[in-house]
């Protein structure tokens, strides 16, 4: 295990990274502006769970092969940024109404959350962050690298996913008058479709560096 010196310096330059607006901020901003506060919070614990797939494969030194051969980087990368670009396209030219009943409000949940995960997932760079920055904070003295590179992928998580969870709050409180007003809900995913695309065409667009 680190050291807890090592430990709270971590936490401290994980927080402020998490801080830093990026696409995850901005994609469960969007989700819960236009969706409600439910979207958001299942789009914050979708990029959770991605981030623990980002962690399990840098302990098992995965990521490195995205850092060492661009094909497979740049596979990902493609197929992330198509993922991204259909959804925003979905939302564009198909927005939902906000609301509904209960049992549409589930599988909408939970189709915004399986979308969460895919969104990290397929962002190579997310891999290659988890690469550059956790191991300037192992010690070989500490024991076995790929414990202690759990151990901080898991502080680093769980301070982006409070973050994220911030967020959906803060950008649902828009989401009530939203639904008193449709073409204005209406508007409103068109927008966070293109925010989707926005990212999408970022992801494609975007170097190793």
């Amino acid at each position: 295990m680190p050291a807890l010196q090592t430990l709270l310096l971590f936490q401290v330059a994980a927080l402020a990274l998490n801080l830093t607006p990026g696409p995850d901020m901005l994609y469960v901003a969007a989700r819960s502006s236009s969706e409600g506060r439910a979207a958001g919070y299942a789009s914050a614990f979708g990029i959770a769970v991605g981030c623990l797939v980002h962690v399990a494969a840098l302990a098992l030194g995965l990521s490195a092969l995205l850092a060492a051969v661009p094909a497979a980087y740049d596979a990902v990368r493609f197929c992330g940024a198509a993922y991204l670009i259909v959804l925003g396209v979905r939302a564009i030219l198909r927005p939902a109404a906000l609301g509904g009943d209960s049992g549409l409000a589930s599988a909408s949940v939970g189709a915004v959350f399986r979308q969460g995960v895919l969104t990290n997932v397929l962002n190579p760079k997310v891999a290659l962050f988890f690469v550059a920055f956790v191991p300037q904070f192992l010690d070989p003295a500490a024991g076995p690298a790929w414990l202690q590179i759990v151990v901080l992928g898991l502080l680093f998580n769980l301070s982006g996913t409070l973050v994220n969870l911030g967020v959906a709050l803060a950008a649902s409180r828009a989401t009530g008058w939203l639904r008193r007003n449709p073409g204005t809900a209406a508007a409103a995913q068109r927008v966070s479709g293109a925010v989707f695309v926005g990212l999408g065409v970022r992801l494609a667009l975007a170097s190793r560096k």
